[in-house]
């Protein structure tokens, strides 16, 4: 643990009686007093406190403004930022020369400028991705500002105490307010399938607004493992586990944040890395998808498991990316892929989970239903 990054909440996290773990190269809490199964249930009753710090937050610059940004990395990724609306924020994804994901990232337009939130274990690839492709675009990578997330049903009155603006954000509102912890950078938004918020704070002000957050009767600490079933029973992806490189967006059921403008037939068809595939899979459909699947037993289905069309099978036909006991529901979820005959809601396939093929149903995604305020 000697040599990971410390983020600025660490001590805190000791103090809390956090668990540390390695996480992409960060000492980060995986889980608290309360255990897995408690924070991820409190989350979806209450609120819970995450520290997001280890990812990636960058602005983007030019001199001729927005614009001139928007186009720019409209040229490594199939978003539409240029009508993206100011305080408003996009999901989307790099994409490399085959089709395949090299990074997802949430980007908001903030005036002239764009705020760029990337994932920890691909921050200094993606950097080094934009400074290279974005030409003259200034690509600031920010290390002063801590990056917290507030998930759950209570979150709006909590951070409402001291930030009372948050009420009339809607899901992927973006605003800067000042508050007595200095300009916070906020964000409706998070990965947990609740409403809730993303909060960029000033290193030095961060245990402060933790701590106040936590004084309230509604929110607990909570780490990286109730943080990954949340996720996961909301059906959202993990970049390194249920995407990457080797998938593409519409395998992985993402080509809905491929923008119609760049889509065949829009005002700007292609221009980003891999279109060709891309864009003929929109049309064609892929050979693979991404599935949600519910295990027909008790025993979680977990990444690498693979999948079969029946039980005496002797070729895999897939895989599992992400599985573990889901909490809300009750019992385990996986995530994988499937090909396109036997992705279908309801089909049965079968999984090998030590050393037996197990029966486990495909399923629409998401386990449960998302609760952002629209």
């Amino acid at each position: 643990m000697g040599d990971l990054k410390h983020t600025p909440l660490h001590a805190l996290h000791e103090e809390l009686g956090g668990k540390m773990v390695p996480f992409a190269g960060y000492a980060m809490p995986v889980q608290y007093g309360l255990g897995v199964m408690k924070e991820h249930l409190h989350t979806r009753a209450k609120a819970g406190l995450f520290d997001v710090s280890h990812m990636g937050q960058v602005i983007l610059r030019h001199d001729d403004g927005y614009m001139a940004v928007a186009d720019a990395m409209e040229r490594l990724l199939p978003s539409n930022l240029l009508d993206l609306g100011n305080g408003r924020q996009r999901y989307g994804f790099f994409t490399d020369a085959s089709g395949g994901i090299l990074d997802d990232l949430m980007m908001a337009r903030r005036g002239d400028e764009m705020f760029v939130v990337v994932n920890a274990a691909c921050k200094a690839a993606d950097l080094a991705h934009m400074r290279a492709g974005l030409g003259d675009v200034d690509v600031q990578e920010i290390t002063d500002r801590a990056l917290l997330a507030l998930q759950g049903p209570s979150s709006e009155a909590v951070l409402a105490t001291f930030a009372p603006e948050v009420e009339d954000m809607s899901f992927m509102d973006v605003a800067i307010l000042p508050t007595r912890f200095g300009d916070l950078w906020i964000s409706r938004s998070g990965y947990t399938g609740e409403d809730g918020y993303e909060i960029s704070v000033k290193d030095n002000q961060s245990d402060a607004l933790a701590r106040a957050l936590l004084s309230h009767e509604d929110v607990e600490p909570i780490g990286l493992g109730a943080r990954d079933s949340l996720r996961l029973e909301a059906g959202l992806c993990l970049y390194g586990h249920d995407i990457d490189r080797s998938t593409s967006p519409v395998e992985a059921r993402l080509g809905w944040a491929v923008s119609s403008m760049r889509q065949n037939g829009g005002a700007r068809t292609g221009r980003f890395p891999g279109a060709d595939r891309i864009l003929a899979e929109l049309e064609t459909g892929p050979d693979r998808r991404r599935v949600g699947l519910r295990p027909e037993t008790r025993a979680p289905m977990r990444e690498g498991t693979e999948l079969f069309e029946t039980e005496t099978s002797e070729t895999a036909v897939g895989h599992i990316t992400s599985g573990a006991f889901g909490p809300t529901m009750g019992a385990p979820v996986s995530m994988g892929y499937l090909p396109r005959a036997l992705s279908k809601s309801d089909t049965l396939v079968y999984g090998t989970v030590r050393g037996k093929r197990l029966p486990a149903r495909v399923t629409a995604l998401p386990f449960t239903p998302a609760q952002f305020k629209r």
